[in-house]
């Protein structure tokens, strides 16, 4: 893909502001929707820890996306293996009607 095919975008996260990115334009959204989900945890969790630095918040909040992705990808697994073995036995299924039939 062409340098030309990225755009320049800046996102906010948290207290860090001004975070450039080059990005495809048609990835942009997802950007913004990340952008958008960090800080609306940011705000909620920087009032409900307090006490905590910025760092400490958003170390939780990294920790916290880290955790939702793992198990995202180990749902994806499962349903990968279940669909795996499905149509396994469809092929089975099949290659036997086919014998039956021939």
């Amino acid at each position: 893909m062409a340098e030309d095919d990225k755009q320049k975008i800046w996102i906010c996260l948290g207290d860090v502001k001004n975070v450039p990115l080059s990005v495809r334009q048609s990835d942009i959204d997802v950007y913004r929707k990340a952008e958008q989900s960090v800080n609306k945890l940011w705000g909620a969790w920087k009032t409900k820890f307090d006490k905590l630095s910025s760092e400490e918040v958003m170390a939780r909040i990294a920790f916290q996306f880290a955790r939702l992705y793992i198990e995202a990808n180990t749902r994806n697994d499962e349903v990968n293996d279940i669909l795996t073995g499905f149509e396994q036995k469809l092929n089975d299924i099949l290659v036997k009607v086919q014998r039956e039939d021939g």
